[in-house]
């Protein structure tokens, strides 16, 4: 018997599995509609079918996400639960790590924050509207470009040397120690007249690990933590890696990208089933 998580966001739908009795994963994807009700039931088709389970193999679906809220009875006659999606972050991104206690981002449209595992409890701490859909507006309106993969691609090439204001740019002395010359101490407050298209949607998406960067660390000295587990769609991007992996240096903290990271929610939603649990 299988227990299936399925997370149903605004334009993609997460699915994954776990074989009752056994903490195994089994492969999780996503798939995009612009109906949400429907994504659901392509994606469980498509799940059931390139892992040739039989409907009547599956013993509960938890749904989490914000399309949740258009089921309000259970699929194909399957129990089927709705999971608090604070509750999914938290379990998801513990999994996910191997920790028993950390921060879990999740990186989406906007940015969620959950303290996990404390003392067996998940509590969201907050969030910002910083996220997927800065990225997707900024970039519309300063680069006439949409599509994230466009997106993406284009940052590759980008450097923030045209873009950022450097603490090295406006000092030669450590006035404050610990912060390295290569510390952003503007965003987009050294914007050269030959900034590229390249330069800018790096910085955008610099700017946005950035910020989501130090409101993770805020949360975490507020438990004295230094483990922060990034989840979401924007964890997967390549320069996503890098920009968390500066900070990591910088700031002495625990950043980690782990495998699957972007399908944490749906992956903590089919966790949170009491048969995962034993009870």
């Amino acid at each position: 018997m299988y227990i299936i998580g399925i997370d149903i966001g605004g334009s993609t739908t997460k699915i994954c599995g776990f074989k009752v009795g056994g903490m195994t994963l089994i492969k999780p994807f996503y798939i995009k509609a612009s109906d949400q009700v429907s994504s659901i039931y392509g994606a469980l088709g498509k799940f059931t079918s390139d892992n040739n389970i039989n409907l009547t193999e599956i013993q509960k679906i938890q749904i989490t996400g914000v399309g949740s809220t258009f089921i309000s009875e259970n699929l194909y006659g399957i129990p089927t639960e709705t999971v608090e999606e604070t509750e999914a972050i938290g379990r998801g991104g513990l999994y996910l790590s191997g920790l028993s206690e950390a921060i879990v981002v999740s990186m989406g449209t906007g940015t969620s924050i959950v303290m996990a595992g404390n003392n067996g409890e998940n509590t969201r701490l907050g969030g910002t509207g910083v996220g997927g859909g800065t990225l997707q507006g900024l970039s519309k309106m300063l680069l006439n470009v949409s599509g994230t993969d466009n997106i993406i691609a284009l940052a590759e090439h980008g450097d923030l040397k045209n873009i950022d204001l450097k603490i090295g740019d406006i000092t030669k002395k450590d006035i404050i120690p610990g912060m390295p010359d290569y510390m952003t101490a503007s965003n987009f407050g050294k914007v050269s007249d030959l900034a590229t298209k390249s330069d800018i949607a790096l910085g955008i998406l610099n700017m946005i690990f950035e910020t989501i960067g130090m409101m993770s660390m805020f949360a975490a000295r507020q438990f004295e933590l230094n483990d922060i587990v990034l989840t979401g769609i924007l964890s997967s991007y390549p320069q996503s890696v890098e920009i968390f992996n500066k900070l990591n240096d910088m700031f002495s903290v625990n950043f980690q990208i782990p495998e699957h990271s972007r399908f944490g929610t749906v992956i903590g939603a089919a966790l949170c089933a009491d048969e995962m649990q034993g009870k």
